[in-house]
């Protein structure tokens, strides 16, 4: 399964050390051992296996109905497995993290809220005094592109926009790692481009972990470090592919021969698995 690969992606250069001193070991950031998942009669996911390093990129593409959602809300501590364990930064995990962002596709901004309120709100919600929270929001206007928005309300903003307002806010905590589950999916094919190449600068940036939901096939490709592919329900891990592209990205990457490899060998497998599930299908 994919879980058993210890992928590892190099952040920085480390410092000069000793010959003889060993490099102390990385933390994953986040650790799924054979988690399974169900729903009465319904075996919806499992066994899977899953370890993301630290500031590493991580999406997962399968057939509808297979179970991707589902992993993601047992990452998030939003529903507990029926089977198999979770860490997360090496701890146990048995309750939603403050340093754990989730990202859904609707952008659930507060209408009645300005867009720096709207970003400010999770540090509100923490207890973050006015004048500390707003000059971090207005900061994150700046990384995710809203310059003199600020004092907008969302239905004066674009869903493009509004999705990078849900972006800043999700970032605002700083957090070592982002769930996203379809945050582009309710967007225009050419705005969903714009947008992923804009998560990944910003990803980039703060140098977070992500594990990243989506059926977009191009999306994938274009964002991961690596793309985790998922059968049919029960869903599992039947294959992963090391996306060896360089950066930073922009979307005309996507047809160089390594990303078009990729790109059919993951369709491959989702054409066979969402027709076998067809044909399973009572």
């Amino acid at each position: 399964m994919a879980g058993d690969v210890d992928h590892r992606t190099t952040i920085a250069s480390p410092a000069a050390r000793p010959a003889d001193q060993t490099p102390p070991a990385r933390v994953p950031i986040v650790e799924v051992a054979a988690v399974e998942q169900r729903f009465g009669a319904v075996h919806a996911l499992g066994p899977v296996d899953l370890r993301i390093e630290p500031g590493e990129f991580v999406s997962v593409v399968g057939p509808s109905g297979c179970g991707k959602s589902t992993l993601l809300e047992v990452v998030a501590a939003l529903q507990d497995p029926a089977d198999g364990s979770v860490r997360v930064a090496g701890e146990p995990l048995t309750a939603p993290r403050d340093r754990t962002a989730i990202v859904f596709q609707e952008s659930a901004t507060l209408p009645w809220r300005t867009v720096i309120d709207n970003i400010a709100f999770a540090l509100q919600a923490r207890g973050v005094d006015k004048r500390t929270r707003r000059a971090r929001a207005r900061e994150l206007l700046d990384v995710v592109g809203l310059s003199g928005f600020g004092d907008h309300y969302p239905q004066q903003l674009s869903g493009g926009m509004r999705q990078r307002v849900a972006m800043a806010r999700a970032m605002s905590t700083e957090p070592d790692l982002i769930l996203a589950d379809e945050p582009f999916g309710a967007l225009d094919e050419q705005t969903r481009l714009i947008m992923a190449v804009e998560l990944l600068r910003v990803v980039e940036r703060i140098g977070c972990g992500v594990l990243f939901i989506t059926h977009s096939i191009q999306e994938a490709v274009l964002l991961s470090d690596r793309v985790l592919v998922m059968s049919r329900r029960p869903g599992r891990f039947i294959d992963e592919i090391a996306i060896d592209l360089p950066r930073p990205r922009a979307h005309d990457v996507l047809s160089a021969p390594g990303a078009v490899a990729a790109q059919e060998r993951i369709w491959t497998h989702i054409r066979r698995e969402a027709a076998a599930a067809m044909e399973a299908a009572p």
